[in-house]
């Protein structure tokens, strides 16, 4: 057997023919109580955030509890061959209740079975900032400004805080778990649940790009959706931080 070069080239065979999911759905996390915290304190200029729970331990704000079960009418407004049969998820609370509450929404309206099982993937995780955890970007400027620098030098891509992740850190984790998802659900649609940086290494690793791709995207929004279909032995593009499901 070849060896395994890339997620999208290198999935074990069967009957020559790729092993994908038929339909793979990403989504972001509802709005976070940090989200909303870190969007006062920017606006405001603050150097600190009132959390002082472990990052795993942040719940969903009540915006971000509305945006999950806005996308699980999605979800269920989707084609019966498209509706998602199985959910990986970041363990970390705020994707946990993203699923638990978009499921509940989509099994509440007899999209999906009700109980459907959640996998839960430490892969799937935040990006760990290490040194620069909860801090805002005023902080870091103040109390790290040779960090600050030193990332403004090395780029998103590949810049490592002390104790932390870089992009390309996570985009490893995301090509080994991709592996297993694409071997484990192939033909059968897939929701993804996980953070801002993971969904966005998630398109860096699909789509292919180059790092002045990567940084021209915009922010992955809460509870956005992309979508990725099976075709030509791999998957192919198909929507990006759609958030019309949100409206109203």
């Amino acid at each position: 057997m070849a060896e395994l070069s890339s997620i999208l080239n290198g999935h074990q065979q069967r009957s020559g023919a790729t092993l994908l999911p038929s339909v793979l759905i990403t989504t972001r996390h509802g709005e976070s109580a940090a989200n909303v915290e870190f969007q006062l304190a920017e606006a405001t200029g603050a150097l600190t955030v009132p959390i002082t729970c472990r990052d795993a331990d942040i719940p969903l704000s009540m915006q971000g509890q509305a945006q999950a079960q806005a996308l699980g009418r999605w979800w269920a407004a989707l084609a019966p061959s498209d509706r998602p049969r199985a959910v990986w998820c970041s363990p970390y609370v705020r994707t946990a209740e993203t699923a638990r509450i978009a499921l509940a929404q989509a099994a509440g309206l007899g999209a999906v079975p009700v109980g459907l099982a959640v996998r839960y993937d430490e892969r799937l995780r935040d990006r760990e900032l290490g040194i620069l955890e909860m801090l805002t970007a005023a902080a870091i400027e103040k109390r790290h400004p040779e960090e600050a620098a030193r990332r403004r030098k090395m780029g998103e891509l590949y810049y490592r805080p002390p104790g932390g992740e870089s992009w390309s850190d996570v985009a490893l984790r995301v090509r080994d778990c991709l592996r297993d998802l694409c071997v484990e659900e192939a033909g059968r649609p897939v929701l993804l649940v996980a953070h801002d940086n993971v969904v966005l290494m998630l398109r860096y690793v699909l789509d292919r790009l180059t790092e002045e791709q990567l940084l021209a995207l915009d922010a992955v929004r809460n509870c956005s959706v992309g979508v990725w279909r099976a075709g030509y032995d791999r998957l192919l593009p198909e929507l990006w931080n759609e958030t019309g499901h949100l409206d109203g």
